[in-house]
């Protein structure tokens, strides 16, 4: 699989948006789309505006690139998107949104989804007390995710859950930052993704 070896914040200025893959980065005056908010490159202030398949083409960018994700990964989720019942588009936002890796970050548990990837890949996760390696795992209502026991006692993840305890958390998910556990208490909606991502030029782009 190829793997992305340029600096990462380039990514996020060719999207003229925050996709959040630095971590603590991401919120501070050193990000470089609060520097620069124009795509990189010689010509990134004057480029044109870019209409129909280019509009289609840079939302999936965007939200591929959200998600860590590479192509053939992404295009597998919008086909198994698209065989479900209701909205193509919500329903592959709700499957992104329910990956291990991403739920990983959002519950605080990691710097970033590549950190969280990271993780994952290691072993340090448990889900419903069973190893889980696997960064595109799904999860559903119900699933507990919690660190091993080993890892828990870490002082890199101590600190990790001191700093991230008041993370504020999208309604689907609650968090026992005592024990170190997030419980998924219900599937995301629309609602719940704050993600400024138009879904449906997603769609249209693989309907071609």
């Amino acid at each position: 699989m190829s793997r992305y070896r340029e600096p990462i914040c380039r990514l996020c200025r060719v999207e003229k948006s925050k996709l959040f893959l630095k971590g603590n980065k991401c919120l501070t005056d050193k990000c470089p789309i609060e520097r620069r908010a124009y795509p990189p490159g010689q010509h990134g202030r004057s480029r044109r505006r870019i209409l129909g398949y280019g509009i289609q083409l840079r939302e999936k960018q965007k939200l591929k690139r959200y998600y860590g994700m590479s192509e053939k990964q992404f295009h597998l989720f919008f086909q198994r998107a698209e065989r479900q019942k209701g909205i193509t588009g919500e329903t592959l936002l709700a499957m992104l949104e329910r990956r291990l890796d991403n739920v990983v970050f959002l519950s605080g548990f990691a710097h970033s989804r590549a950190h969280g990837r990271q993780l994952i890949n290691h072993g340090h996760f448990l889900v419903n007390e069973t190893r889980v390696t696997v960064p595109s795992f799904q999860v559903k209502p119900g699933d507990a995710i919690t660190f091993r026991e080993r890892t828990a006692k870490t002082e890199d993840i101590k600190a990790l859950l001191e700093a991230h305890k008041n993370k504020a958390l999208p309604g689907w998910m609650e968090v026992d930052w005592t024990s170190g556990t997030t419980r998924i208490v219900s599937l995301p909606t629309r609602a719940d993704i704050q993600l400024p991502v138009e879904e449906h030029m997603v769609v249209e782009l693989y309907s071609k």
